[in-house]
């Protein structure tokens, strides 16, 4: 007997709304099995036909839904039990009278709904793409298939890309076809990048290309532990993941796009996942206001009444963690001393708030893992039923997060809530005064902004938690050693510590040695298991491979792996388990590091260094070292680049830059997002630079640490490969702020510093933005390349001319001088000093060489050269060339 609880039936609802289209994915994969028939000749496709396909001018369409249903059976064994003699709220299998109202009907007649269950997923499937009714029944009469040999159709029309059509100052070019696709395979850290060429036309080709597709995602399948499928909020958790692994580039629609319906621009994931969290609310509110079939059906089907679509059935609940940067680089006396451990314990850390917050909500609400539309960055969105125990359940959960963080934090980092009704109406398509989507997002942020002015509401509240009552008794062994203001409670090291601080350092250990974690509703007494309760969950760090005892008191398990170092397009992230994208990649020691004989020398915590360890900040100060051409001793300043980054004009992008927005774009847009410093930005740290740490990167923000000089390479190409990822998109950029800094700096001031520097480069050009700034100097990101290449090229000619390091020095004040002509006349006369300098230094250097090499045609050579690259260099960038000589100048010191 399945389990009924009310988690469970939202789970199968859910699992029925998300594998609707399911069937999108098996036809064109052409699946075998729909041509098996029956003893009298006919196929499995063409029965189904007749059950799920609505029919235009005699022909059925959207043979999809057929597809649906042929695969749902094929899949049923690998499934948690959907049939049986009781599944609800679906019927049971078993049973001829509720058959209609089985959990694969429920999935396949979305297109020609008769059942409340069908209708409703049929309803959210609309809401999902922002169709209104008429629309969405034009969108019915659409064939799959467009005719003409050399035309795209279902087969092998490929995902464009959100990016590429995104414009704010100019608006969304809508008349034009991207040229930018998806390529047909699992999700990798390079498959998430759009190429730009033309989709091939061969029909036999692209089945062929989603059979493979298909094949690895039945096998994909199979890898989710069998014991799991008992814990259905856990099993489908484990198969969202899955789901977004091999269908992220799988465009959700094509019917229609030949006639101006739809766009293929949003995937199937990420429309499944709206329509399972449309789905869901809109189900549980019926049910919860105790609506029979017949009324759910009357009300859903009516064309001609608009009561279904103008009630606030839906509440869309946001949430945000404000008060990272407190959270992160706060300080005590003590930090220094576990820095590295607490940087990526933090960082971590935040990440696990955020997840267990929104767990917790849809814990309450007994809503599944569907059901979080969007989470990235400290924010996340949920889709609840709008009803008052929701709203009751919410405001106490708000209560609870918030005694929390004053506990813990003193009311210095929360997360905040709020929410905001919606009708159907509210999801719709272009009106006749604007997108109504659009209008619904933005009372929703608005409402956010509104919260973080009243965070924890202590003053209106007059049960709020006295959490300062006993404050004082607390400190009989003082502060808190690393955060400078906590009482300290537990020993550790020698030093007293709070209990947050002891976890956050237990945490920076043991994601390093583990990769899964797990989320219990009990204390667990086992290694890896954190000590302080979060919202009443317990988190525990496990292997992959360890036994799990007692799997009902496991809410979540995510793999928090990185991805293989091999994986590109032929290794997915799927390993059978949940999926969370915490940046986990931290620099070790390796061969290399340890036949670098004296690199490390002198620093205190290394006095045994071991192929394996995890570097620390001072290690890394020292990563971009190199060897003397004299000698060779070791050369480069010992210092470390903080990076801080963002992209620009993120609210506007998603407020105005959208070509008809709708829910499931603006979740796709949101992911894709996301995924850029969450999938691709680990990948490229741990395979091309090894010895960066990052602090947090997730949503639209940043902030790596790292070697001095890779670290600027880093930047640099993080913007190259942002621009490739965009589509080549010009209005789709990052700006970022890159201080160079001592390794003992405490982590406080690091992070001032980068702040900073990201503020001038965002106030750059009267604001422009995309921009860097690096030496405390602000640039375009195209002048920064040039000046980095400036550089390249400058160390290249002095060390073929032995130019001395003074000489360069001397160049500093040139810059300044070019830069200030406006200001002092005096200045424009730098020229003028840069060729007597030059002269006066080659007369002395050539002379100094001697045996015959003192000519005047050799030193005019050197000076031409010196002039027409040194000279000219700072003609064209006037004080943004001193970015080529510290980078120069920094590499060369002794």
């Amino acid at each position: 007997m399945p389990n009924n609880s009310l988690m469970d039936q939202s789970c199968r609802v859910a699992l029925a709304a998300l594998l609707h289209d399911l069937g999108k994915f098996a036809e064109r994969a052409r699946i075998e099995e729909a041509g098996i028939k029956n003893k009298d000749g006919v196929t499995q496709k063409s029965i189904a036909e007749t059950m799920y396909c609505p029919e235009f001018k005699g022909h059925y369409t959207h043979i999809h839904a057929a597809y649906t249903s042929l695969a749902l059976d094929l899949l049923e064994k690998d499934l948690p039990p959907m049939v049986g003699e009781d599944p609800k709220p679906f019927g049971s299998w078993n049973s001829r009278e509720n058959a209609d109202d089985s959990f694969i009907n429920a999935a396949a007649r979305h297109h020609r709904p008769e059942t409340a269950l069908q209708w409703i997923v049929a309803t959210a499937d609309r809401l999902a793409s922002g169709f209104e009714r008429e629309t969405f029944e034009k969108y019915n009469q659409a064939p799959d298939e467009e005719e003409g040999k050399n035309t795209l159709n279902h087969y092998t029309t490929r995902q464009w890309s959100l990016f590429e059509s995104i414009h704010m100052e100019i608006g969304p070019a809508s008349s034009q076809t991207p040229s930018w696709r998806y390529p047909l395979l699992p999700l990798t850290p390079e498959t998430i990048f759009p190429v730009k060429e033309t989709e091939h036309r061969d029909k036999a080709r692209a089945q062929k290309e989603y059979l493979t597709l298909w094949d690895g995602f039945r096998e994909g399948l199979k890898q989710i532990p069998p014991d799991h499928r008992k814990n259905l909020p856990l099993w489908l958790d484990h198969f969202e993941s899955l789901w977004l692994t091999y269908t992220h580039a799988i465009p959700a629609a094509t019917a229609g796009m030949n006639h101006s319906l739809v766009r293929p621009e949003v995937s199937l994931y990420d429309h499944s996942k709206t329509v399972a969290a449309l789905g869901v609310a809109l189900w549980r509110y019926h049910l919860d206001r105790k609506d029979t079939p017949e009324a759910i059906v009357a009300e859903l089907s009516d064309r001609h009444s608009d009561k279904g679509a103008s009630t606030e059935k839906y509440l869309l609940l946001q949430g945000d963690f404000f008060g990272i940067q407190n959270f992160i680089f706060t300080e005590g006396s003590q930090t220094q001393k576990y820095a590295a451990k607490l940087l990526r314990g933090r960082s971590f850390y935040v990440g696990i708030l955020n997840e267990l917050a929104a767990l917790r909500i849809l814990e309450t609400l007994s809503l599944p893992s569907t059901s979080q539309v969007m989470n990235a960055a400290g924010k996340f969105m949920i889709v609840a039923p709008n009803t008052d125990d929701t709203i009751q359940a919410l405001e106490m959960i708000q209560k609870e997060i918030d005694d929390w963080f004053l506990e813990q934090t003193h009311g210095r980092s929360g997360i905040g809530l709020c929410w905001h009704p919606a009708k159907g109406h509210d999801f719709a398509g272009e009106k006749e005064k604007g997108n109504v989507f659009q209008g619904l997002m933005r009372d929703l942020f608005q409402k956010m902004e509104d919260r973080k002015l009243s965070r924890f509401d202590l003053c209106t509240q007059p049960d709020a938690k006295m959490v300062f009552s006993d404050f004082l008794d607390r400190f009989e062994h003082g502060e808190c050693q690393i955060d400078g203001r906590s009482p300290g409670e537990v020993e550790v090291g020698g030093i007293y510590i709070s209990r947050l601080s002891r976890d956050q350092i237990n945490t920076g250990a043991l994601l390093t040695k583990n990769d899964v974690l797990l989320v219990a509703r009990d204390k667990r007494n086992q290694d890896g298991a954190l000590s302080l309760p979060i919202f009443g969950y317990y988190p525990v760090f496990v292997r992959r491979n360890d036994r799990v005892s007692d799997l009902s008191s496991i809410l979540r398990s995510w793999d928090f792996s990185l991805p293989r170092q091999d994986s590109r397009t032929d290794s997915p992230f799927w390993r059978g388990w949940a999926k969370r994208q915490f940046n986990t990649y931290v620099p070790r020691i390796d061969r290399r590091d340890a036949l670098d004989d004296g690199r490390y020398k002198g620093i205190e915590e290394d006095e045994d260094t071991l192929v394996g360890d995890i570097k620390t900040l001072n290690h890394l100060a020292r990563d971009d070292w190199k060897r003397s051409e004299k000698g060779g001793s070791w050369i480069g300043v010992e210092a470390l680049s903080v990076i801080k980054g963002d992209i620009d004009n993120l609210g506007q992008i998603f407020q105005t830059g959208l070509i008809r927005p709708n829910f499931a774009k603006m979740a796709t847009l949101s992911r894709q997002v996301n995924a850029f410093f969450t999938i691709y930005l680990p990948w490229l740290c741990q395979t091309e630079f090894r010895n960066t740490y990052t602090v947090f990167a997730g949503g639209d923000d940043f902030f790596l640490i790292g070697p001095w000089f890779s670290t600027v390479r880093l930047a640099e190409r993080m913007r190259q490969e942002f621009h490739r990822y965009v589509a080549g998109n010009i209005e789709i950029h990052f700006s970022a702020g890159i201080s160079v800094i001592k390794p003992g700096l405490p982590i406080r001031q690091m992070a001032t510093l980068s702040e900073e520097a990201l503020y001038k480069a965002k106030s750059f050009d009267n604001g422009k933005k995309n921009a860097v700034t690096l030496f405390e100097r602000s640039v375009h990101w195209d002048t920064f390349t040039d000046l980095l290449k400036n550089s390249d090229r400058l160390e290249n000619l002095i060390s073929e001319h032995r130019i001395s390091t003074a000489y360069v020095y001397g160049l500093i004040r040139l810059c300044e001088m070019a830069g200030s002509v406006k200001g002092n006349p005096y200045n424009s006369l730098w020229r003028s000093w840069f060729a007597y300098r030059t002269r006066r230094f080659l007369d002395r250097a050539i002379q100094k060489v001697g045996k015959g090499e003192k000519t005047e045609a050799r030193i005019q050579k050197v000076q031409s050269d010196l002039a027409g690259e040194i000279a000219d260099g700072i003609g064209k960038y006037k004080e943004d060339y001193k970015i080529s000589l510290f980078t120069y100048l920094y590499q060369q010191r002794d």
